[in-house]
């Protein structure tokens, strides 16, 4: 075929073409023949992507805060599972829809919204009032700035912006309170008995039966995949440094750092906030103002905090007279901010205008700043030189660990001796871990990895927190097996039993019900099958006498005829069978439904309502969005 193209192309035409030819190529890079383009993100929204690092930031809170709370029930194998993975990233999806939804209307998380929420957090907070000492303090040890953290909370408090004016919209009706209210307490009489046992007269299994059940049990029977594995770590607080800092590097590094150790010059703080709308017209600006002028007029020391509670329309502070504690430069808005500076002590200032509203700022003292002697903060010093120095030699001997286990795969041994690192072992664990470091669930990820279970190489450095990691290799690997058939005979033989009794108690259960459909008298058919027929007058949702399952059951029942009975046979779960009958149900008496446990349900009406109204919403959001989610990344 090449030979035919070239046969016929030839003379100017020809050069023409190979011309425009050679400059596409040359001007869209010939490697775009060569080189495909892979995306690098989990999910993509719109225009907005979705990085693996969001992604594993996101499934390393989680699974911090389940094991947090279940202890060690925790199971981190549930963080390997396909539904778990599409559900914090339709999380991280919902929470970008909610985001790019703020920005199309023109939702903004206010200024001093912020703020509120910042002074409420209790780390913060020294006798129930904001700190700034604390404040900067955390900050530091988080290597964070205020505007960082304030981004950080803002970024939180708008995913809510949406779902708050949601519930704060939803209007729930008395009608609808009272339909709930009457269901929840409605009264229903009830009359059941317990079927008793049966009695086996077929008791004897064979060793073909068990062997059968056996084998079609087998996954009941199953001993978990197991390994353990060998390890070298560096664990930063067990290290010991070469040296320890003198006083001369300690001075060198106060002067160095000095401006850390002055304490600035704080100011106490009241004040008093008129809101101005978001898209405030000129009339509501102006009335704003002159009410703020009014109030700034009328303003003193000695009924400033009256005027604050009174008239202060910023909720976090109106309920303490206004009081923000103590603060410093830099922690308000910059209008805020250089009103405040320009205040002496006891003065109110005139209006101020900021982002969220009208201030009136009463400055009530002042504390100057003031430079901590060398003295005073050279343990402070002798504990930051350190921490530095044993973060470098972490650094140091971690790498060192890393590169020599990369490149030794098979193997800890050059690793351990070249760092002077002992070799230790963990004890058989499962997927869903074990103990000490088998606790650890990147430490299980990686064991039972392809890389490091099958291919038999060493893992790569792993990171445990807290300037602690190690790097493992499995010892030994013990499959998933079943149990033999002579350890789980006796359990086999009991479970077939077991199920001769359930077949039994259910054969003897639909009898009863059937009497019971044909008209048959319940109290007949209870001593019939010998037994103990109970009533219950007027049983609630929340009954303690009547055992659970049945009192779900009897709740589900419909509403029988008059003079007729609706009955059922309930399963108890335990091998056993009851008959119910519902005879008769009553509204709840909503005379009796406190005012306060009213208003409560109200409020959680609202938020389901909101709830479900905020899921619509998603749903709508997301049939009008482009998403593309990456599967082979999560």
């Amino acid at each position: 075929m090449l030979q035919a193209m070239r046969n016929k192309m030839h003379g100017w035409p020809s050069i023409v073409l190979l011309g425009v030819c050679v400059f596409a190529m040359s001007f869209f890079g010939i490697e775009t023949y060569f080189m495909s383009h892979t995306d690098s993100f989990v999910a993509k929204v719109g225009k907005h992507e979705i990085s693996q690092n969001d992604y594993q930031t996101r499934m390393n809170q989680l699974r911090q805060q389940m094991s947090t709370e279940q202890g060690e029930h925790f199971d981190a194998s549930i963080f390997e599972k396909p539904e778990t993975k599409q559900h914090v990233v339709d999380g991280l999806i919902d929470q970008q829809l909610l985001l790019q939804a703020n920005d199309d209307w023109g939702m903004r998380v206010a200024d001093q919204a912020v703020r509120d929420y910042i002074a409420q957090i209790p780390v913060f907070q020294v006798n129930n009032q904001f700190d700034a000492t604390s404040y900067r303090a955390w900050l530091a040890s988080q290597r964070k700035t205020p505007e960082m953290f304030e981004d950080d909370i803002r970024s939180s408090l708008a995913t809510q912006l949406l779902p708050s004016a949601i519930n704060d919209s939803t209007i729930t009706s008395d009608d609808q309170v009272d339909r709930f209210l009457s269901l929840l307490t409605q009264r229903r009489d009830l009359h059941y008995f317990l079927l008793p046992k049966p009695n086996l007269t077929d008791n004897q299994v064979s060793d073909a039966q068990i062997e059968t059940y056996y084998k079609a049990h087998l996954a009941d029977y199953m001993n978990p995949e197991q390994v353990s594995v060998k390890y070298i770590e560096v664990d930063g607080a067990a290290l010991k440094l070469d040296t320890t800092p003198s006083d001369d590097d300690l001075k060198k590094r106060y002067e160095d750092e000095k401006q850390r150790f002055v304490q600035p010059e704080q100011r106490l703080v009241s004040h008093i906030l008129i809101n101005v709308p978001a898209n405030a017209t000129p009339d509501q600006q102006k009335a704003a103002l002159a009410k703020a002028e009014k109030i700034a007029a009328e303003a003193n020391p000695g009924d400033f905090a009256k005027l604050a509670a009174q008239d202060s329309e910023d909720l976090g502070s109106k309920r303490q007279g206004g009081d923000l504690g103590w603060l410093e430069k830099g922690v308000t808005n910059p209008a805020f901010d250089a009103a405040l500076f320009a205040l002496q002590k006891d003065q109110i200032s005139k209006p101020i205008l900021s982002p969220d509203g009208y201030h009136i700022i009463w400055l009530r003292d002042v504390r100057s700043g003031e430079s901590k002697p060398f003295d005073e903060v050279r343990d402070q010093l002798v504990k930051e030189a350190s921490a530095s120095d044993r973060d470098r030699k972490y650094n140091e001997v971690a790498g060192k660990m890393s590169d020599n286990t990369y490149q030794n795969p098979s193997s800890l041994e050059p690793a351990a001796q070249a760092l002077d690192l002992p070799i230790k072992d963990t004890a058989l664990f499962s997927r869903k871990g074990g103990e000490g470091i088998a606790a650890n669930p990147k430490v299980i990820v990686a064991a039972f990895s392809d890389d490091v279970l099958v291919q038999g190489n060493n893992s790569a450095l792993i990171d445990l927190g807290n300037d602690h990691s190690v790097v493992i290799h499995v010892d030994k690997h013990i499959a998933a097996a079943a149990r033999p058939l002579t350890e789980v005979r006796a359990d086999a033989q009991q479970k077939i039993l077991d199920e001769r009794v359930a077949a039994a108690e259910k054969k003897l259960s639909d009898e009863a019900l059937a009497r019971l459909d044909k008209g048959e008298a319940m109290p007949a058919v209870a001593t019939a099958m010998g037994a103990q027929l109970k009533s219950v007058n007027e049983a609630t949702r929340q009954s303690t006498d009547v055992p659970a399952l049945l009192l779900t059951q009897a709740f589900l029942l419909p509403h029988p005829a008059a003079g007729k009975s609706q009955f059922a046979a309930v399963d108890m779960k335990d091998g056993s069978y009851a008959l119910l009958a519902v005879d008769k149900v009553q509204g709840g008496d909503l005379s009796k439904v406190p005012p306060e446990q009213r208003d409560a349900l109200r409020q959680q009406m609202a938020q389901a309502y909101g709830a479900e109204a905020t899921r619509e919403l998603l749903e709508l959001l997301k049939a009008s969005t482009k998403i593309k989610i990456n599967k082979n990344l999560m």
